[in-house]
């Protein structure tokens, strides 16, 4: 079933399995801060073990599993299992309230549940699917090792299928379909971005910062595995041990958010300084707009070997814009590489010229679903067929994509999208609360953090006690990140004589323009 992959230089991309039999002892995944290790051997047993037990539960080509844990190797391990059955694994984010897991679980369609111990108790009380097989980690492990450490019979290729939480403020499930492609097949978007473009290869040893269930994270740790590169997972983000990582392990690839970056940044200069880092030879950054003055300074620490790219779960179109690039068009996202960029006037529906800012479409793109949602699915495309992600911008005249705004006002805070109108939805209900905004507003280091503005109940004063009560009330109901960490108070909110509130001229004050 192994299928190889030529790459770049001629390079063979693989599986895991042909790893195992090549370089048995060399290791595939490291956590950085625990020194814990899998060997390519012990990579391709337990994922092969973990295929097993799936059948053995009754799991078959198209199933779903979920996984709820901190980034551990156990992690990864899970993942190819499901990979090499056939199966969607959702990665489900540790930081949401009980309430967003079960709904992600019961969505999804999951079968199975792995979960750390601490998310396990967390989830105490909280009602499941009545069919939900349900394991802690160390339940999981013993229950696979007991399995055969051969492949399964049907062995062919998975995917993730991740959650991105939707203007409706439900978490939206980006199902894409199953190839029926044999396991070696690696993805052609991921093997364009990181081995055609930063070179990654079998000898790289690559960093991953970030938490494994964010989709590029976890997609670039699997691909690592996939070529039998070193992957390195930090538990947690650390500037300065990120430094430290690359210095003694020769990091030569890594994949960041703009976050991390301004922490790197912030650090002293000594310290800084005391670190090697020129094994680097590829560094990737997604997830979020890079204010410019930062990835100037990056590309003048790091040297030209920033690779940026815009893309959305939903993977319906990508852009990519390397670092040479970048100078001579300084905030671009760069050019499509995936699927053809329209600018469209949404009320025209027209495309728009060169220079005039519109909404972002992607014509000639993959085709996407979201999970139980035709109407958002449909939301999603125009008349033409052509479907976005809801940014704003426009291209310049050779092409390459700005990006201006988001239609929906989605707050993008370190590397996370927030949708306002959970919170908003959530602090409505608090009877001091008469009307309610909530936005982002500019942060030095998060790049935007979410702000609410408060038009207050009749018969309740407006100050700090007030605000306290408002976020505390918001937290305990939603995930800390989606709330609010300030509040300020307004007479009346603007709204039109049709109830639409006119969020922009809020949130235009704390941009500078208004």
């Amino acid at each position: 079933m192994n299928v190889p992959v030529c790459g770049r230089k001629g390079r063979v991309l693989t599986h895991p399995s042909i790893h195992a039999a090549a370089t048995p002892d060399k290791i595939a995944y490291l956590m950085a801060g625990s020194g814990a290790a899998i060997t390519y051997r012990e990579l391709d047993e337990r994922s092969n073990q973990g295929a097993q037990l799936l059948r053995a539960l009754g799991l078959g080509v198209g199933d779903c599993i979920a996984v709820l844990m901190e980034n551990c190797l156990a992690f990864m391990e899970i993942c190819w299992a499901a990979q090499r059955a056939g199966l969607y694994y959702t990665p489900i984010s540790r930081f949401l309230k009980a309430d967003e897991i079960a709904y992600i679980i019961a969505d999804s369609g999951a079968r199975v549940l792995v979960a750390s111990p601490a998310m396990l108790e967390g989830l105490a009380g909280v009602a499941l699917p009545g069919d939900l097989r349900v394991f802690s980690a160390g339940a999981w492990a013993e229950a696979a090792a007991a399995q055969p450490k051969t492949p399964i019979a049907d062995d062919i290729g998975g995917a993730d299928m991740l959650y991105s939480s939707g203007t409706t403020g439900r978490p939206k499930g980006v199902k894409q379909p199953l190839k029926m492609q044999p396991v070696a097949q690696l993805h052609p978007l991921l093997k364009l971005l990181a081995v055609d473009m930063i070179g990654m290869a079998q000898d790289s040893v690559y960093l991953s910062p970030a938490p494994l269930y964010h989709a590029a994270p976890l997609r670039f740790a699997m691909l690592a595995g996939g070529i039998g590169a070193t992957t390195i997972i930090m538990e947690k983000f650390d500037a300065e041990f990120f430094l430290r990582l690359v210095a003694e392990n020769r990091v030569t690839h890594s994949q960041l958010v703009p976050t991390m970056f301004v922490r790197l940044l912030k650090l002293p200069e000594a310290v800084r300084a005391a670190y090697d880092i020129s094994s680097l030879r590829g560094a990737v950054h997604a997830a979020a707009p890079c204010p410019p003055d930062v990835k100037e300074a990056m590309i003048a620490w790091w040297g030209p070997i920033l690779i940026e790219y815009y893309a959305g779960t939903e993977a319906n179109g990508v852009t990519v814009i390397n670092s040479e690039e970048w100078l001579a068009h300084r905030g671009s996202v760069g050019r499509a590489i995936v699927g053809e960029i329209k600018i469209v006037d949404d009320e025209t529906g027209e495309v728009l010229p060169a220079g005039e800012i519109g909404s972002v479409y992607f014509a000639n793109g993959p085709q996407f679903e979201y999970h139980n949602l035709p109407a958002q699915t449909a939301k999603a495309y125009n008349a033409q067929g052509w479907s976005t992600l809801g940014d704003v911008g426009f291209l310049d005249g050779e092409g390459y994509l700005h990006l201006t705004d988001r239609k929906a006002y989605m707050i993008i805070s370190g590397g996370v999208n927030i949708y306002p109108q959970e919170a908003e939805d959530v602090l409505i209900m608090h009877p001091a609360v008469q009307d309610v905004a909530v936005f982002g507003i500019p942060h030095a280091e998060m790049g935007e953090e979410v702000k609410a503005v408060v038009q207050p109940a009749e018969g309740f004063e407006a100050g700090s006690a007030l605000a306290e009560e408002l976020m505390a009330f918001c937290r305990a109901r939603l995930s800390p990140i989606k709330c609010p960490r300030s509040v300020d108070f307004e007479a009346e909110l603007p709204r039109t004589p049709t109830g639409k509130l006119l969020k922009r001229l809020l949130r235009d004050r704390y941009w500078g323009k208004g």
